[in-house]
């Protein structure tokens, strides 16, 4: 159909994907296995980490990071509010009190300005927060430099939110490195840069933060002769020693990741490409394309837009006329101190002005390596059409 939906992402699996998942099926481990380890050592290697560890999703991999990292009760844990909800629930999962620092509009990341006043403002008040977590919305790094000499000079942890950003870097370096932070997630989740069809991986180059997260990751349990509290019992003993979660990965969902990570770099050049014709295209159409601040290099996980027009009506209109005409365009993201559930805690309207102006005229256009010159066609002429 020459009218048919087009969505803003979706996965990109091919027959070597498909075989790689198949091989795990026809073997002997088809929950956590070899072929989980395998995936951890590549992303290790891709990203220049000292340890990688895979979960069933991103969320999971921030929670456990945040437990990881000693988030508990009566604790503060800062991030954006241009996130997606995950980012800021793994503090309420641990019992931590949630804030947001507003967002920089050129680039929609956490604004370094902001948070350098908001941390001068808490240390009076003796309310530092003990993890902040940037997010490197639409797979750009954020000024991790600059907020990793801030971590310095008040004494808190950073875990990099990265799950848009698997195969981009920061100042010539891989994002997920951990050069400036002590953890870094991604998302493996379909409509993410690759997919292990769902899965989080979270990266540190700090020995005792990945054996922490390894336990966790699985019900707090070790097998591990030299780690048990006692004697060991027998061939079949094992030790719970922390509460901890069932946030395994398996070997199935390890087999696509692996497969799909073959294809990072082509994935990355594609998204590269389509931005670039987006921006050529709609040169002279009133809208701004997010900015890439220098030394970062995108992996261009979503293609956002901010129209000229900053009406939220007119932002609405557009919106749904795009939607209309079968173009799936999304908002990323409403922000999360507006949602009921931040509302209740005592968040409201006019908090943070930048995101809160941001929600009001962003639009993300359909972006994803098979995105066919017809169909992006399409969304280039509807674009043009619902702004006329």
């Amino acid at each position: 159909m020459s009218n048919s939906f087009i969505p803003y992402g979706r996965q990109d699996i091919d027959d070597k994907d498909i075989e790689s998942v198949v091989k795990v099926l026809k073997s002997s481990f088809l929950t956590q296995g070899p072929m989980v380890e395998k995936f951890e050592e590549e992303v290790s290697n891709k990203v220049n980490s000292a340890y990688s560890l895979a979960f069933n999703s991103a969320t999971s991999a921030l929670h456990v990071a945040c437990l990881a990292l000693g988030l508990k009760a009566g604790d503060n844990l800062w991030t954006t509010p241009i996130t997606f909800v995950a980012s800021a629930n793994c503090g309420i999962y641990c019992g931590a009190k949630i804030d947001f620092v507003d967002i920089d509009p050129k680039t929609g990341l956490i604004c370094t300005k902001e948070l350098t006043k908001k941390l001068e403002l808490a240390k009076t008040k003796n309310k530092l927060p003990k993890i902040v977590i940037p997010v490197h919305l639409a797979g750009t790094s954020c000024e991790m430099e600059e907020i990793y000499k801030l971590s310095k000079k008040y004494g808190f942890a950073i875990i990099e939110d990265a799950s848009h950003a698997i195969g981009g870097s920061y100042k010539n370096s891989p994002v997920g490195n951990c050069d400036y932070s002590d953890i870094t997630v991604f998302s493996l989740h379909p409509v993410k840069i690759i997919t292990s069809g769902e899965g989080g991986i979270a990266t540190t180059n700090n020995k005792s933060l990945d054996e922490k997260m390894k336990y966790l990751r699985s019900h707090g349990i070790t097998k591990e002769k030299e780690n048990f509290h006692k004697k060991n019992e027998g061939q079949w003993y094992y030790e719970q020693q922390v509460l901890g979660y069932n946030y395994r990965m398996s070997d199935i969902h390890a087999a696509l990741g692996s497969s799909q990570l073959t294809r990072l770099s082509l994935f990355i050049q594609t998204r590269k490409k389509i931005i670039e014709d987006y921006k050529n295209d709609t040169e002279k159409l009133p809208i701004t394309f997010l900015e890439v601040p220098k030394g970062v290099e995108s992996a261009y996980h979503l293609a956002i837009i901010r129209l000229d027009n900053r009406d939220d009506i007119f932002h609405r209109k557009i919106f749904d006329c795009l939607r209309s005409n079968n173009i799936g365009v999304q908002l990323h993201y409403t922000p999360v101190h507006l949602q009921p559930y931040y509302r209740n805690l005592g968040f409201t309207q006019g908090d943070f002005p930048e995101a809160e102006s941001y929600s009001k005229n962003a639009i993300s256009l359909p972006i994803y390596p098979s995105l066919s010159k017809k169909d992006y066609e399409r969304v280039i002429d509807q674009l043009k059409y619902c702004l006329s």
